[in-house]
C-alpha cells in the first residue's frame, strides 16, 4: 500500500496535497472553453460523450466531498491492492453493465451543463481546502461497496483525474494539463503496482528496459 504519511504544507499529508492540487487541474480544464464548446460531441474514450467524460471527471472532486460529509464507516479499511482485485470495472468490457451504469452516472452528473457543473467543482474544492486537513490519518472512507483509507481514496481519485484529464483534453483538442510530481509520483507508483498484478514482474520492467525483450503492453487498466 503506498503510504501517504509524510505530511505536507498547512499540515496536509502529501497525498492530500497533491490530490488538491489535482482537484484544482481538473477546475481548470472543465472551466476551458473548449470543453463546452465540444459539450455535446463524442469524447475520445469509447461511448462517451464531453459531457460525461467531462461529468466523470467532475465526480473524482466531488464525491470526496459528499464521502467526507458522513460518518467514517466502522469495517476495517481494505488495501488498495485489494480494492482493485475485487473492482468489476477493471478488464470489463465498454458495454458490461458496470461500464453502462457508470456512463449513465457520469451524463447525469453534467445534466446541468459547464457552467453548472464548474460552479459545484468550486465549490466543492473551497469545502475540500478546509474539511481534508481537518481529518486525522486513519479516516475512512465507504466507496463501491468497500471502505479504503482516506488517503487511499485519494490516490485513486487522483489516478482517475490524471487518466481522464489527458482523455477529456484529447477529446477537445488542448494539451493535456501538466500535473505536479506531488500528483504523478502517486499516480505512477500505483499504475506502476497495477501493471505487476496484471502482467507479472518481469514484463513491466522488460517494458521500461528491454526493448527487444517489451511485451505488446503493460497497460494497468
Amino acid at each position: 500500500m503506498i503510504d501517504g504519511s509524510d505530511t505536507g504544507r498547512a499540515g496536509l499529508s502529501a497525498i492530500r496535497e497533491g490530490y488538491l492540487q489535482a482537484a484544482a487541474s481538473t477546475a481548470e480544464l472543465v472551466r476551458d472553453p473548449a470543453v463546452a464548446a465540444a459539450w455535446d460531441q463524442p469524447s475520445a474514450l469509447a461511448e462517451f460523450s464531453v459531457r460525461g467524460l467531462t461529468g466523470h471527471l467532475a465526480s473524482q472532486v466531488l464525491v470526496v466531498q459528499r464521502l467526507l460529509a458522513v460518518a467514517a464507516p466502522e469495517a476495517a479499511p481494505s488495501t488498495l491492492s485489494d480494492y482493485y482485485a475485487k473492482s468489476a470495472w477493471i478488464g470489463a468490457d465498454v458495454d458490461a453493465e458496470v461500464n453502462v451504469r457508470l456512463r449513465e452516472f457520469s451524463e447525469d452528473i453534467a445534466a446541468k451543463g459547464a457552467p453548472a457543473l464548474v460552479e459545484e467543482i468550486d465549490s466543492a474544492m473551497q469545502d475540500l481546502r478546509s474539511a481534508l486537513p481537518a481529518e486525522p490519518p486513519g479516516r475512512a472512507v465507504a466507496f463501491s461497496g468497500r471502505t479504503l483509507l482516506v488517503d487511499d481514496f485519494l490516490i485513486t481519485r487522483m489516478m482517475e483525474m490524471a487518466v481522464h484529464s489527458d482523455d477529456l483534453a484529447t477529446s477537445v483538442g488542448i494539451a493535456t494539463p501538466e500535473l505536479p510530481s506531488e500528483v504523478y509520483g502517486p499516480v505512477l507508483a500505483l499504475l506502476s503496482q497495477l501493471a505487476v498484478r496484471r502482467h507479472g514482474q518481469t514484463a513491466v520492467p522488460a517494458a521500461l528496459s528491454r526493448a527487444e525483450r517489451a511485451p505488446g503492453t503493460i497497460a494497468a487498466i
